[in-house]
């Protein structure tokens, strides 16, 4: 009788403290655990420790451009926009403590100067000018000018043939100085979406942006227009942020690299500009 009952009252307590972890919220024995990742932390009294510490980051990006940026039924969506959440995730800060504020292309270089954003993720083509008075992280993409027309015109097969002619693109865009350049007729405005009307009307015989905008805009309205010719410029997208703020450019061209090696950015493209473009190697960020 004996050896019957040590085991019992052995069973019986190793039940009592089963039922006791489970009561307590801990784990049965055999079961893994997995530890919550710990909150970010960064160096006192630079941009990412004061993001990190207010919990929220503005961020300025289009609200009218398909595929890339586009204020949807649930908010603004697109690839821009993706690459913003995965910035803000790696400072500790959920995708509904994001502000998204509106940038078009003349609002850019103000928002970010005078404060009214954190940074810019908005089809953003670095270049040496605006690099006067904001910073870059990235490239994080590389585009391309190209030429949108109506779904019938076959007149117009490269930028050769915009010379001396109408085209519309937007005010203080890379592409409205190249239409100049090139010896087109800019029509400007100031969202993309605003060139549509000229384009059907005949005020204007194209529209004149980067490819993958183009692109948005054709799969937006099906049948009525194409994307014609070779893009005949390189258009490298970054982050605009404040100028000379180093270490958040540099800690941003950090986060980049690992969303290209952990996949998120190729997850981030194939939901969004994927649907329509094919997926290209991301360019290396600059460490200027």
């Amino acid at each position: 009788m004996k050896r019957m009952r040590l085991p019992l009252i052995a069973l019986a307590a190793a039940g009592a403290l089963a039922l006791s972890a489970c009561a307590s919220g801990g784990t049965p024995a055999g079961e893994e655990t997995t530890a919550p990742e710990p909150a970010p932390t960064f160096e006192a009294g630079t941009t990412m420790a004061e993001l990190a510490e207010a919990g929220t980051i503005t961020i300025g990006t289009k609200f009218d451009q398909p595929l890339f940026g586009l204020n949807g039924p649930n908010g603004p969506e697109g690839f821009d926009v993706e690459i913003g959440k995965i910035i803000a995730s790696e400072l500790g800060i959920a995708e509904e403590d994001i502000e998204w504020k509106e940038a078009v292309s003349a609002n850019r270089e103000p928002f970010i100067q005078n404060g009214e954003v954190d940074i810019v993720v908005a089809t953003y083509t670095i270049n040496d000018k605006r690099k006067e008075v904001v910073s870059f992280a990235g490239p994080y993409y590389m585009a391309g000018q190209s030429i949108l027309v109506l779904a019938d015109n076959d007149d117009i097969k490269s930028e050769d043939d915009l010379v001396g002619q109408p085209v519309c693109s937007v005010t203080g865009s890379t592409p409205a100085a190249k239409l100049a350049e090139i010896g087109a007729e800019p029509v400007l405005t100031d969202t993309y979406s605003n060139c549509l009307e000229p384009l059907r009307s005949g005020a204007v015989v194209a529209v004149s942006t980067d490819n993958v905008i183009l692109a948005g805009l054709a799969a937006q309205n099906e049948g009525e227009f194409k994307v014609v010719g070779e893009p005949f410029t390189e258009e490298p997208y970054g982050i605009g942020l404040a100028l000379e703020d180093t270490d958040f450019r540099m800690w941003i061209n950090d986060v980049l690299e690992k969303a290209y090696e952990d996949g998120r950015y190729e997850e981030a493209w194939n939901a969004t500009a994927g649907t329509v473009l094919p997926f290209v190697e991301p360019p290396t960020p600059d460490r200027y």
